[in-house]
């Protein structure tokens, strides 16, 4: 299983089995860092350029999947971070209240790290509930079990729910007018 620089378990054997998607990838298929990040790499940006920048690892977009002669690992500029709204362990979903400072229930967690080797050591991260990410690294939790989000989780989310429920409510002045006398 991959590890963290300091040991710690990431809880995924291939990172590169949980992106759905670079971070530089359009919806049309095409390499974002090249178009706007060329000056970083022009020999990069030249290649692409020449495809039409198209990105080397989703190839057509009328085909199923990936279709590119590349894989995820291949591409220097490779970079997929958590957007995801729930946990991708338990699935427990994020709820935070505007204007609160509280600490979030999701949090970016890292399958991979950057190393000084000949690997690019690319960026990928998923998001994980607090509860997940503290089993994940604190034992031998994976990604990908099939568990249930704990119970202190649940009660968190619920207690966030109902604030936020609250604030939406209604009162008319004629109520609030009832209750303060």
């Amino acid at each position: 299983m991959e590890k963290t620089p300091s040991g710690t378990s990431v809880g995924v054997d291939d990172p590169y089995a949980h992106v759905d998607r670079c971070d530089h990838c359009t919806d049309e298929g095409r390499c974002r860092f090249a178009v706007e990040q060329g000056d970083r790499d022009p020999e990069f940006a030249d290649a692409r350029s020449r495809d039409d920048f198209r990105c080397p690892v989703v190839g057509s977009l009328d085909e199923e999947g990936l279709t590119g002669p590349w894989e995820w690992v291949d591409c220097p500029h490779f970079r997929a971070t958590a957007g995801d709204r729930e946990c991708a362990r338990c699935g427990l979903g994020e709820r935070r209240l505007a204007h609160d400072d509280e600490r979030p229930l999701l949090e970016e967690h890292h399958l991979s790290y950057a190393d000084s080797s000949e690997d690019p050591g690319h960026e990928v991260t998923v998001s994980l509930c607090r509860w997940c990410h503290a089993t994940v690294h604190d034992s031998w939790g994976r990604i990908d079990d099939d568990v249930n989000p704990d119970p202190e989780a649940v009660a968190e989310r619920e207690a966030r729910r109902a604030r936020e429920q609250a604030e939406l409510g209604f009162e008319s002045a004629a109520e609030r007018r009832d209750r303060d006398e």
